[in-house]
Order: C-alpha cells, then structure tokens, then sequence
C-alpha cells in the first residue's frame, strides 16, 4: 500500500486518514545498547552502597579498605557513561540515516509486506549472548576473586566483558587483561600499600 510521504499534505486530502505509529524496533534497538551500561550501573551502586555503609576503625591509615572498591565503582561508572553516549551517537547516527532516507516529498512510497500482504516489521532481540558473558564474567569474579587472586581474576573478567561487548578472539583480550591486572596488582602494593588477593599466584612485594 502506497502513502504520500508528506504528513502535512497527507493530513489535507479530505476523507483521507493520518496514523501516526511509534518505531517500537527503533526503541528495542537502544534498549539493548544500554542493557551493559545498566549493569555496570548496578554493580557500582552496589559497591557504593558497601562503602557508605562499611565499619572502618578509627584510626586507619590511608588509603583504608574503601579506596579499593571506590575505584572500581569509578571506573565502571566511567565506563558505563562512555557505553551511553557511544549508544546515544549511534542512535543520531540512525536516526539521520532514515531522516536522509526519506524520498522527495510528492513521491510514493512502498510498505515491506510478506506473502499475505500484512506489514513485517524488523524485530531487534536482546543479545542474550553478549549479556550471559557480562553477567557471569562479574558473577564469577565476585565469587572467585579470593581464590584465583586479583591478577587471574580481573584479566579473566576482562576478558568475558570483552567478549561480551563483541572483542574477536580470545588470546588478545586475555593478554590485554592480564597485563592491565599484574600493573593495577604492583601499583597497589608498591605505591598506595594496599594489598590486594593474591589467590594462586601468591605474589607479594
């Protein structure tokens, strides 16, 4: 079925009527994009909360047990914001493409029908892939971080987030992780004195 192309002409012809319809795959598709964000979110307002409410005994010495999961509730805060705005942009970007695809107003326009001659709009699914490698990569790191330690831990999270988030290969992000760890693991105890999991590898300096 052909539609003029032009709201305004279209609303003018007598007898004729104007649907004005939402683009329910356009919302689906941003809902997933910020699917990520709301777990990091999450998981940092949860280490918040474990701050606020965290007993510290008088007298600590900086930086105290809280500087640790304050960085982390940072840097997910901080990632999470960078996921947003990334999402944010390619829904402009989107969203000037259709603009740019409109055709010339007095042209007709062709809606995509199956067999039976009804409308199939494109359905957008949530990435349950993608969203099982995030949430047990933080699940398995919460569980585990004693025993594996922080350097196997957070590479291997890094590595599920990555995964997650659509990184190819596995070698790579592993490396990438891991390195990033054993550095944020010597910074910590050589520089700020705070000690974290050794777990297997049983690293001290």
């Amino acid at each position: 079925m052909s539609r003029p192309s032009n709201p305004t002409s279209s609303s003018a012809v007598v007898g004729q009527r104007l649907t004005l319809r939402a683009e329910p795959g356009r919302v689906a598709a941003v809902a997933k994009e910020l699917t990520t964000p709301a777990l990091f979110t999450a998981f940092a307002v949860y280490l918040v909360v474990g701050i606020v409410t965290m007993e510290v005994p008088a007298g600590t010495a900086f930086p105290g047990p809280a500087v640790f999961p304050g960085l982390v509730a940072a840097a997910l805060l901080l990632l999470a914001a960078l996921l947003v705005v990334r999402s944010v942009r390619a829904a402009r970007g989107r969203r000037a493409g259709a603009v740019g695809a409109l055709p010339e107003p007095g042209a007709e326009t062709v809606d995509a029908v199956d067999g039976t001659g009804t409308e199939t709009p494109r359905a957008v699914r949530v990435d349950w892939r993608s969203l099982a490698w995030v949430v047990l990569s933080f699940a398995g790191f919460a569980l585990l971080l004693q025993v594996l330690g922080w350097i196997v831990g957070a590479g291997l999270l890094f590595l599920g987030v990555a995964k997650g988030l659509g990184a190819p290969g596995w070698l790579r992000p592993l490396v990438i992780g891991l390195t990033v760890s054993a550095i944020s693991y010597i910074a910590f105890d050589m520089l700020l004195d705070l000690s974290l999991p050794s777990g297997i590898v049983g690293w001290e300096f």
